[in-house]
C-alpha cells in the first residue's frame, strides 16, 4: 500500500484502499491457483475458490474464451482491476477532501 494512504489520509480512505487491496489479492491468488491447478479439494484452495467466485460474480463468465485459463484470468483479472481501480479512486478522493 502507498504511503499516501497512511499519512494524512482519512481513516474511510485507508479502510477502503485496504480492503480493495485484500479483494484485488484474493482474485489474483486464485487465479495463480488455477493456472497452477491447485488441489480443489484442499480447504484453503476451496476457501479462495468460493470467495473469488462471489467477489467477480459479475465478471466470471462475462468473456467466451475457447481456454478455459483465458476465460478464468479475463473474468477473475477484470475483476480485480476494477477493484483496484474504484477502490483506490474512491479513497483518493477521501483523501483530498
Amino acid at each position: 500500500m502507498s504511503s499516501r494512504y497512511r499519512t494524512g489520509s482519512t481513516p474511510a480512505g485507508t479502510v477502503i484502499a485496504v480492503v480493495a487491496d485484500i479483494m484485488a489479492v484474493i482474485l489474483g491468488l486464485w487465479i495463480l491457483m488455477y493456472l497452477l491447478d491447485a488441489n480443489r479439494a484442499n480447504d484453503l484452495v476451496r476457501f479462495v475458490h468460493e470467495a473469488a467466485n462471489w467477489l467477480a460474480g459479475w465478471s466470471r463468465d462475462l468473456f467466451t474464451f475457447d481456454a478455459a485459463w483465458a476465460r478464468v484470468v479475463a473474468g477473475y483479472g477484470l475483476a480485480a482491476v476494477v477493484y483496484l481501480f474504484v477502490g483506490h479512486a474512491v479513497a483518493g478522493r477521501l483523501h483530498r477532501h
